[in-house]
């Protein structure tokens, strides 16, 4: 399916390298998405729900900026927001937290704990293992394209094929 119908349908993702309009500021940014989800929005209403989810996901101070002067961080702030404007039911998260210092990796953690904390359905495909502990109710490890474990992260990250695939045999 075309995008647009994707997003129609409940589903917003955003991606490991991130894709903003970097010409445009972050209002029209996140603009961009209110005119694609379920029901549109535009005009005033659409400037007013941009701002709002602005500040959501922590940029109520750089609506104004062009996304191309933002930070890798605010970046994918700016991202999340643009996705959260297609209402979405079901987030896909693609390596959201990668290349975050310590402090941006805590912010982010909190951010995506509240989302899901207000119900929002989210799959996370991450490989920073503090968030999976403490984001994930349910973990599935892949390696190779084949699930190798699924269950809860603490069982799953202590489970010996999944240590083996990813950190190798201990005599390797």
């Amino acid at each position: 399916m075309p995008a647009h119908k994707i997003a129609r349908l409940g589903l917003a993702r955003t991606f490991q390298l991130v894709r903003v309009l970097p010409s445009l500021d972050c209002v029209e940014n996140v603009k961009a998405g209110l005119a694609f989800r379920e029901a549109p929005l535009w005009g005033e209403i659409a400037t007013e729900e941009a701002v709002r989810l602005l500040r959501r996901v922590g940029l109520g101070s750089r609506m104004d900026h062009p996304a191309s002067e933002l930070t890798y961080i605010d970046q994918k702030r700016l991202e999340l927001a643009r996705a959260l404007a297609l209402a979405p039911k079901l987030l896909l998260l693609d390596e959201w937290l990668a290349g975050l210092n310590p402090s941006e990796l805590q912010d982010g953690i909190a951010l995506i704990r509240s989302l899901r904390n207000e119900g929002l359905a989210i799959i996370l495909v991450e490989h920073v293992m503090d968030a999976i502990r403490s984001l994930c109710d349910r973990c599935v490890v892949m390696s190779a394209g084949t699930v190798i474990a699924a269950g809860p992260p603490a069982s799953v990250l202590a489970d010996p094929e999944v240590i083996r695939a990813y950190l190798g045999d201990s005599d390797a």
